[in-house]
C-alpha cells in the first residue's frame, strides 16, 4: 500500500512539466528516502533477530531508529549490533544525508532564482524608464527647435 502510494507520488513529480529539475530530484529523493526508511526498518529487525544485546527487535523501534539515523540525529537509544544491521544503518545514513542535501539545495536554488527574477525585473524597469526619459528629452528638443523656428 505505502510503496504504491510512493510510486504514484514519484510518477506525479516526474510527470509535472512545470516543475524544475531540482524540485523533481528532491521530491524523488524524498520518496526514495521514505522507502529506504520503511524497508531499512524491516531489514534491520530481520538482521538483528536473535542477536545478543539487540535492541532493534520490533518494527516501531526500528522505524524510530531509521528516522533518527536518516536525519543524523542518532540519539543512541537504539542501534544495530550485527554487521548486517550496521550495513543497513549505513545505507539509511547515506540516503538520508543525500536527500536532505538535495532538498536543501533545491530550496537554496529556489530562493536564488526568485531573487534573480526580482533583480531582472528591476533592471528591465530601469531600462524602460531610461528609454522613456530619452524619448521625452528628444521630444522636448524637437518642440524647442520648432518654437525657435517660428
Amino acid at each position: 500500500m505505502v510503496p504504491a502510494f510512493l510510486a504514484r507520488v514519484v510518477a506525479s513529480l516526474l510527470g509535472r512539466g512545470s516543475w524544475s529539475l531540482h524540485v523533481k530530484a528532491a521530491g524523488t529523493a524524498t520518496a526514495v528516502l521514505a522507502l529506504v526508511m520503511l524497508g531499512g526498518s524491516w531489514a534491520v529487525v530481520a538482521a538483528e533477530a536473535g542477536a545478543g544485546g539487540a535492541n532493534l527487535t520490533s518494527y516501531p523501534r526500528a522505524l524510530w531508529w531509521s528516522i533518527e539515523t536518516a536525519t543524523t540525529v542518532g540519539y543512541g537509544d537504539f542501534y544495530p549490533v550485527t554487521a548486517w544491521g550496521r550495513v543497513v544503518g549505513a545505507v539509511v545514513m547515506v540516503v538520508g544525508i543525500t536527500t536532505y542535501g538535495m532538498v536543501t539545495a533545491a530550496l537554496a536554488t529556489w530562493f536564488v532564482a526568485r531573487e534573480q527574477r526580482r533583480h531582472r525585473a528591476h533592471q528591465l524597469r530601469d531600462a524602460a524608464t531610461e528609454a522613456l526619459h530619452e524619448r521625452f528629452d528628444r521630444l522636448e528638443q524637437l518642440l524647442n527647435r520648432d518654437r525657435g523656428a517660428d
